[in-house]
């Protein structure tokens, strides 16, 4: 395929006009002000288009799609118990199948190429991820509220049976990640074998780490330290790891997150709408934390559109701070793109440059509130809608354009999540 005439946004996050970009066998092949020479099959007029590097949600729980609209007006702790527990337990391999499908539509149609998901019933949820097109790093939660060990859980000839039947598969579109959901909702025990485990198997590990001030407290009370210091006793950080929310963190947590090359993947609209916080990120980033961008489920956000994240990133924390300088858009950009690649551990993903993976998102900016075009940067991240994505490009393949998904069937899947959803509701009345 070749974009023709186009403007790209490019790994310094400046803007270059008049562009021609080629992709032929899932990499970019060609960039340059100049049309290559050759055939390149479909042409893409760009004239009032932007090329981006493809977007990656690096905290999501797809099938909690299902959940949208559900859970709503609670503190975490009331929503997990009083509601999402409940209907999780209810939920059978159709229905993450069927979530996982509906929630890869959504994030496609914002521009997202990649996501990394922490939740159940992964060989169906693999299955979804697979028919879609999209990348993803996959884990299941592990949450275990007693004393058993690990190597007695199910998760662990789970995990063992994941790597050797889906990490890679999908022309390595899909990797498996070990997990602790959290602190709160597993043992010392069970960490520590988690953490030997991703070890010896090479993994990278997703977990939750200080999203409430309650688990926080709660945490030092159990074990006389803050979450992030319980997690790096026990190992966990010893792999690359991806720890979502992080808006609890105190003192020497900073350093230690540092010192791990942890990645924090910030929430910042399901941290607000559960009233948990604002994570502190301008001090990450003076610390030298690499920091990537998620949704958090859509039962707390209450959508995928990390173009709504992007833009609260990139703006509340000046509000919050008095500093207007704080959280740029270049960092803004980083986190939703090249941290989130990063995090994946997908080497040479998140740019568009020569040689590079293919994953690509084009915005239309022939719109209204895309004008004047002072500052295309400046109009992605603070004016730009999710809606305003024309095409999805993931390894080369167009999974999404102008309003046609090429490897899901819309109305089948949205049939199948209400179907689903309705047979939930009415076994829990």
């Amino acid at each position: 395929m070749l974009f023709e005439n186009i403007s790209v946004l490019q790994e310094d996050f400046t803007v270059a006009e008049g562009q021609s970009v080629g992709v032929r066998d899932g990499k970019i092949a060609y960039i340059g002000a100049r049309p290559p020479e050759g055939g390149w099959g479909d042409r893409f007029d760009g004239r009032r288009a932007l090329l981006t590097p493809g977007f990656v949600n690096a905290h999501s729980h797809a099938p909690m799609v299902l959940l949208r609209g559900y859970a709503e007006n609670l503190p975490l702790h009331r929503w997990l118990n009083e509601k999402v527990f409940p209907f999780e337990d209810r939920m059978t391999d159709s229905s993450m199948y069927a979530g996982t499908l509906l929630a890869a539509a959504e994030m496609l149609r914002f521009g997202v190429c990649s996501f990394t998901d922490m939740y159940m019933r992964i060989p169906a949820m693999a299955r979804a991820v697979l028919e879609s097109g999209m990348k993803c790093n996959l884990c299941r939660g592990l949450t275990v509220f007693d004393g058993t060990d690990y190597k007695s859980l199910s998760n662990y000839p789970d995990n063992i049976a994941f790597l050797h039947d889906l990490h890679g598969a999908g022309e390595g579109r899909l990797l498996i990640d070990f997990c602790i959901h959290g602190e709160y909702t597993s043992h010392p025990g069970a960490v520590a074998g988690v953490a030997e485990h991703a070890k010896e198997a090479g993994v990278r590990v997703h977990v939750h780490v200080s999203e409430t001030q309650a688990e926080v407290e709660g945490c030092k009370q159990r074990h006389g330290k803050t979450p992030v210091r319980y997690f790096y006793d026990l190992g966990l950080f010893d792999q690359p790891t991806t720890a979502a929310h992080c808006v609890w963190l105190e003192g020497e947590d900073f350093a230690l997150l540092k010192e791990k090359n942890v990645t924090v993947a910030a929430c910042p609209v399901s941290n607000m709408k559960l009233a948990s916080g604002f994570a502190d990120v301008p001090r990450m980033l003076e610390s030298g934390i690499h920091v990537a961008l998620g949704t958090d489920g859509a039962a707390s956000n209450n959508n995928l559109n990390l173009m709504k994240d992007l833009f609260l990133f990139a703006a509340l924390y000046k509000g919050r701070s008095g500093d207007p300088t704080v959280v740029t858009p270049a960092q803004a950009l980083a986190a939703a793109t090249v941290e989130g690649w990063r995090s994946q551990g997908r080497s040479g993903c998140g740019a568009i440059r020569e040689g590079a993976p293919a994953d690509l998102v084009v915005f239309d900016l022939d719109k209204p509130w895309m004008y004047p075009k002072t500052d295309l940067v400046n109009n992605l991240v603070f004016a730009a809608q999710g809606s305003d994505v024309r095409l999805t490009m993931v390894d080369g393949k167009v999974l999404y354009q102008d309003g046609e998904y090429k490897t899901i069937d819309i109305e089948k899947v949205q049939f199948m999540v209400q179907k689903e959803t309705d047979g939930i509701l009415e076994g829990l009345k």
